[in-house]
């Protein structure tokens, strides 16, 4: 199959890229990596009568620390993220969660912002961003502006950035303390989707009591989900009391996840259970020998 036929554009500027979506409207699409988009529009289960690429925008490509967080441009490629130094410091959950996205070609190509923007459910930056409570950063033709990771991902595929808004960042905050950090998913193959996946940041206290935590699910639903009733009940607990299976439990309790060809909702809970309850141990380990 190939593409069905659309114009090419290709910005140099961020100003650039917005006034061609706004002259466009619904008939306009981004291109980042085009590991997502490319391949869907040559099965042609997407169509664009404008194709608007962001490769030419280097401003779009870095990774700037500060004391409690990190800004990430949403053209950074996910190989150069994931051997970051400063994100490996200071971000170490998404440095983790990047390997398993597709093969290396993939990670080669395809970028941090491209991800958050296709709204994958089962993606694994989506549900670092929501996990960590990150912002996502869009500039439209008014005043950029700051989204709560919670509030961007809307449905399987759908975000709540506006027809001429382009995503042009991610901050992350910086966890400080004792804390840990895991990734475990379950796919049927390496770089396939994970059927589903948790994301685990942790923060032990004094008495060895969690003090903070944080669980992130993916696969499990139409966006990435946070595990509240989980991290309540892990909240205040003694690393050592804690049972990570029945955390897991409630981890998955209250989602709803997709049937389709790969597995069947309660295929996907029990493993989500499972998921949860390692990247959970996993985090707290290193949490406790950090």
């Amino acid at each position: 199959m190939k593409a069905a036929p659309f114009c090419y554009h290709r910005p140099g500027t961020v100003a650039e890229a917005v006034e061609t979506l706004a002259a466009f409207g619904d008939g306009a699409k981004v291109l980042a990596g085009g590991q997502s988009l490319v391949p869907l529009m040559a099965l042609r289960l997407a169509r664009a009568e404008h194709l608007v690429d962001l490769g030419r925008i280097a401003a779009l490509r870095y990774v700037r620390g500060a004391a409690d967080s990190v800004a990430v441009g949403a053209m950074t490629v996910q190989a150069a993220a994931g051997r970051d130094p400063v994100i490996a410091a200071s971000v170490p959950l998404l440095a983790r969660a990047i390997p398993f996205i597709g093969h290396f070609q993939v990670r080669n190509r395809g970028t941090v912002g491209g991800s958050c923007a296709h709204a994958d459910p089962s993606a694994e930056i989506p549900a670092v961003a929501v996990t960590l409570d990150a912002e996502l950063e869009a500039s439209g033709r008014g005043r950029p502006r700051l989204i709560p990771a919670a509030k961007f991902f809307t449905s399987t595929f759908t975000t709540s950035l506006e027809p001429d808004e382009v995503l042009t960042a991610l901050h992350f905050p910086v966890w400080p303390g004792r804390s840990g950090f895991a990734v475990r998913e379950f796919a049927r193959r390496r770089g396939d989707f994970a059927v589903a996946g948790a994301v685990c940041a942790v923060t032990l206290g004094q008495g060895e009591r969690i003090e903070r935590v944080a669980i992130g699910l993916l696969g499990l639903g139409a966006v990435p989900l946070r595990a509240a009733a989980a991290e309540r009940a892990a909240t205040g607990t003694a690393a050592g009391d804690l049972d990570v299976t029945e955390i897991g439990h409630l981890a998955v309790a209250d989602t709803d996840p997709p049937d389709d060809v790969h597995a069947t909702p309660g295929y996907r809970r029990r493993v989500g259970v499972a998921m949860a309850a390692r990247a959970l141990t996993a985090a707290l380990e290193e949490a406790a020998h950090g």
